[in-house]
């Protein structure tokens, strides 16, 4: 499940098929941009079967039933704790570039943050590793959804999956490591701001790599903002 643009539903449909699994992936409506119109309809000639429906609770229900029905379900962004593993081993991964003087730690790690698997995994990543490092959630979602409490929970199940595998306790992660900020939000998922706008404009100028106006592009504007006081890393999903 996944909103109508959601990049995550696309490599779920994508990756899927390659494995020979039958993808079925139902959406929500959103407020679409450039980059969200292409999505969804890749999504459309990619998966088996991808209705949209008129909100996430519906879609929850019809993803429940076909789980219910022996599909195996993934959530929205593949925010589990199985799916935020990746995060924890790119943040440890991070971790050891800094070790290796490949860049200074920085203080803050900017994300945009949607159902909050990456800034979890980040975080507790960076807990495990004792390191002073904040992770800062750019939320582009409703705040029922882009929340600390969301993601700091996240992260805690997350460590009781390793827990159960290595037999030891892992740091938890502290609540004042992981700050949402909640200007970056266009009003609506999918909506674009004139500061994202104005922060990919100044990456392209720059030879960067092109932002997406739901998720990255706010972020980034963030972490400018961030970056004129503080070492800061954005990190780009």
């Amino acid at each position: 499940v996944g909103s109508a643009g959601s990049t995550h539903a696309l490599a779920v449909a994508t990756y899927g098929a390659r494995l020979g699994a039958r993808v079925s992936v139902g959406s929500w409506r959103q407020e679409m941009n450039d980059a969200a119109t292409v999505v969804a309809d890749r999504i459309q000639r990619l998966s088996r079967h991808a209705p949209v429906f008129r909100s996430p609770l519906v879609a929850y229900a019809w993803a429940w039933t076909h789980h219910a029905r022996g599909a195996r379900l993934i959530p929205a962004g593949g925010s589990s704790p199985l799916g935020v593993l990746g995060h924890v081993n790119a943040g440890l991964e991070l971790i050891d570039q800094i070790d290796r003087g490949l860049l200074p730690q920085p203080a803050h790690v900017v994300v945009p943050l949607g159902t909050g698997g990456t800034a979890a995994g980040l975080a507790l990543a960076f807990a495990v590793a004792e390191r002073a490092i904040t992770v800062v959630g750019a939320r582009v979602v409703p705040r029922i959804v882009g929340r600390r409490a969301r993601v700091l929970g996240l992260a805690r199940r997350t460590a009781g999956l390793i827990e159960r595998h290595v037999g030891s306790r892992l740091p938890r992660v502290a609540a004042d490591r992981v700050v949402v900020v909640h200007e970056t939000y266009g009003g609506a998922y999918g909506r674009e701001t004139e500061a994202g706008r104005a922060a990919a404009d100044r990456l392209r100028a720059a030879n960067g790599p092109a932002l997406d106006a739901t998720y990255s592009a706010k972020a980034f504007a963030h972490a400018l903002t961030l970056g004129s006081r503080e070492p800061t890393l954005f990190w780009l999903k």
